[in-house]
């Protein structure tokens, strides 16, 4: 039984064959890989020159299924609307980053004039509509479904506030027809975060309603599962990957964005100290710190007088000769060099801190953010980590530094590389497959569990 797995990536199109997926020792027969083709108006075309390019590699191939990611055409936009920032904001905030959202607006209040012509040019694809713990205050959430049904957009809107506001909340959206989906609020008591009910509505509704990079519904057709959104496959992976390794990172560095997927609770001491709740799962996304696409936000990270003694030229000489996939020894080392940065600044943007505060009763340790501090493994993957030189010791470099107070990994975490570049790809094997999947993304780490 052989599957092709297709990856429609901002930049590059990858499509990963597998054999034997139903039997005890699946097989990763090979990769193929193109420029994506949004800008040609067709991803399709893309996808095959991926499969063709697959083909010269590992000869004649007979797939009966095909599944798909993508996160192609800027991925899946969402605005995010709560009531007060630190709490159901935040909680709306995480269940749509943990399902692969681009998050382009975020607001805590009722929405005023500025925000509404922001939704209206983001046009998202998912709105996702939150605010209060549950019988607690109503007034701001049903105030914002008032406004958003001003709109009068055709996006689809997830309900995960106030179980009290939702009669009248699909009552207003109904009005305007505007689809709303009802989910358990994200916060429905003070200090409880509840994330899992939207992050996996906001999947199926990507699946669904979405995908809208240009040629995409010919790909719908060709495959026979969810087209998941790419950083929510990856997602589930490490979440399958945590189950039998331990607490872990995961550190995806793309052509658009640094994702950042972390599974663990943290140490007993850190959860004492924090301030307020984080998720198991948590997804950050650094929509400056692609190495193509976003490339000159990490260019302008580096220092100008260290590139031009290394490389004997400018970084903007260097950002011309920019390819999506580097050829050149120049580029391909300037590429890493880029990817070390945004490496280094995504992990710190992502991991907590210990912080200070100080009152009446003098000195106060606390804790904000995610504990990274007992995670075991550190995991890379995409193009830039795994098919260029230098991966893992741009990986053994995140983490902590002694006397730092960032929650960093440990020296103790150890390093994997994701070597056949398939981890997004296991994420939607996972959904059929999902024994297949964890022993093909272990062997791709190299990976060995004890006594096997």
């Amino acid at each position: 039984m052989q599957i092709l797995v297709a990856e429609i990536g901002s930049t590059t199109t990858v499509v990963n064959a597998f054999a034997h997926v139903n039997c005890p020792n699946p097989v990763f027969l090979g990769q193929g890989q193109a420029p994506t083709t949004v800008g040609a108006g067709d991803v399709a075309l893309g996808l095959e020159a991926a499969i063709a390019d697959l083909k010269e590699r590992v000869g004649p191939l007979s797939w009966s299924e095909m599944y798909a990611c993508s996160s192609a055409a800027g991925g899946l936009k969402m605005t995010v609307h709560g009531l007060v920032y630190d709490m159901t904001v935040k909680a709306a905030r995480e269940a749509a980053l943990g399902a692969g959202a681009i998050i382009r607006l975020v607001t805590a209040g009722e929405l005023g004039a500025r925000d509404l012509t922001q939704i209206k040019e983001i046009n998202p694809n998912i709105i996702l509509l939150a605010g209060g713990v549950d019988y607690g205050e109503k007034n701001t959430i049903i105030a914002n479904a008032r406004h958003l049904a001003a709109l009068k957009l055709s996006v689809p809107v997830v309900f995960a506030g106030n179980t009290a506001a939702w009669e009248e909340v699909q009552e207003i959206l109904a009005k305007e027809q505007i689809p709303c989906l009802k989910v358990d609020n994200v916060y429905p008591r003070i200090d409880q975060l509840q994330v899992e009910p939207a992050r996996r509505a906001i999947q199926a509704l990507f699946e669904k309603n979405i995908v809208k990079a240009p040629g995409m519904a010919g790909i719908r057709k060709l495959v026979t599962s969810p087209i998941l959104p790419t950083p929510g496959a990856v997602m589930e992976t490490a979440r399958l990957l945590q189950e039998t390794m331990g607490d872990l990172v995961l550190i995806d560095v793309g052509g658009a964005t640094t994702d950042v997927h972390s599974v663990t609770e943290g140490s007993e001491e850190i959860q004492r100290l924090l301030l307020s709740p984080e998720p198991f799962a948590k997804r950050t996304v650094e929509g400056d710190l692609g190495v193509y696409v976003n490339v000159s936000h990490v260019a302008a990270l580096l220092d100008p007088q260290a590139v031009k003694e290394s490389f004997g030229c400018t970084i903007a000489e260097l950002l011309e000769k920019k390819e999506p996939i580097p050829a050149s020894r120049q580029d391909r080392e300037f590429t890493s060099l880029l990817t070390e940065t945004a490496v280094q600044t995504a992990m710190k943007r992502h991991a907590g801190s210990i912080t200070y505060l100080y009152g009446p009763t003098g000195r106060v340790t606390v804790a904000q953010g995610k504990d990274l501090t007992k995670v075991k493994w550190i995991i890379g993957t995409g193009g830039a980590l795994t098919r260029l030189p230098g991966g893992e010791e741009i990986l053994t470099r995140v983490r902590q530094e002694p006397g730092s107070r960032d929650l960093l990994p440990s020296t103790d975490a150890q390093v994997l590389l994701d070597h056949d570049y398939i981890i997004a790809a296991c994420g939607v094997l996972a959904q059929r497959h999902p024994q297949a999947a964890l022993k093909l993304i272990q062997t791709s780490l190299k990976y060995h569990p004890e006594g096997n």
